[in-house]
Parts: structure tokens; C-alpha cells; sequence
């Protein structure tokens, strides 16, 4: 699926629409280039679903631990060197655990990630617009394209 979004207002409403229908168990992958906003669409997913502190890219701490409506796990792997530093960062405990996952830059470990998970790569078109190219697999990443689908259809 792809979905150009126009500005920060389009990218909140994509933010909303996923965080509705996460549940336990839930993984998304963001990857893109640097600045391309990955972490905005973090803060917006997030805030819908009731975490109340603000959002800032671990890059440096690789895995920050928030609490919503279930716990959730924001991680980036921009300096991860390899899988084996992952799991020595304790990465399946939260990936298999009761909350809820967001990876960025998870290309870099995509041998490791599980099967059933959303993958969302966005390009940058200009200073506003962003391309959101989103495939997966599994019941949340279903529900979550068919809203999408839903939403296109009413703004076009």
C-alpha cells in the first residue's frame, strides 16, 4: 500500500488510524532516511494511544519504555552493528512481550524480526510531502490497511 501524505496534519491522521487498532504484540518497523520523519510518526502514533510523555528518538539509549494503553517500546537501531547486539539488549523480551513495538531503522535487523508485523518506509518528496509505503503481515497489519484504504477513498 502507499499513501502520500501532504503535511504533519495528513501524517497525524496515518498516526491515528494505527494506533487504534494496536494491540499486544504489535511490531512496526519505520524505516527511511535521516529527518525523513520516522520519529514524528512515532510521537503521533503514541499519542493516540495514551502515552502522555513526549517522544524523542533513542538513538543513544536504543530502546525507551513509555506507558499507554499498553506498554510501548520505542527502539532504534541506527547504531546497532549487529542481531547478536539486539538480543544482548534484551530485544525478544520486547518484542514477545504484552506491549507494543516501534523499530526504527529496522532494516538493519530485519533477520531477526518477527514474521507478523507492519513495515512502513517512508520516502521524502519535498519539505512536507511524504510517500508511506506500508506492507506486512498478520490481523493488525490488515485491520490498519483497510482503515487506510477507508480514509484514501474519503479524501479523494
Amino acid at each position: 500500500m502507499k499513501i502520500t501524505v501532504n503535511n504533519l496534519q495528513e501524517t497525524e491522521k496515518v498516526g491515528k488510524i494505527i494506533s487504534q487498532h494496536l494491540e499486544k504484540g504489535t511490531v512496526i518497523c519505520l524505516d527511511g532516511d535521516l529527518g525523513v520523519g520516522k520519529t514524528a510518526l512515532t510521537q503521533f502514533i503514541a499519542k493516540e494511544f495514551g502515552v502522555k510523555e513526549y517522544i524523542t528518538s533513542p538513538t543513544f539509549t536504543i530502546i525507551k519504555e513509555y506507558q499507554g494503553l499498553l506498554p510501548f517500546y520505542h527502539m532504534d537501531v541506527y547504531r546497532i552493528e549487529s542481531e547478536d547486539d539486539m538480543y544482548d539488549l534484551g530485544y525478544d523480551e520486547y518484542i514477545y512481550s504484552e506491549g507494543v513495538t516501534i523499530i526504527e531503522w529496522s532494516e538493519k535487523i530485519v533477520k531477526i524480526l518477527p514474521e507478523n508485523r507492519i513495515n512502513i518506509k517512508i520516502q521524502r518528496l519535498d519539505d512536507s510531502r511524504r510517500t508511506l509505503f506500508i506492507d506486512g503481515k498478520g490481523l493488525v497489519y490488515e485491520k490498519i490497511t483497510e482503515e487506510l484504504k477507508n480514509h484514501e477513498s474519503t479524501c479523494n
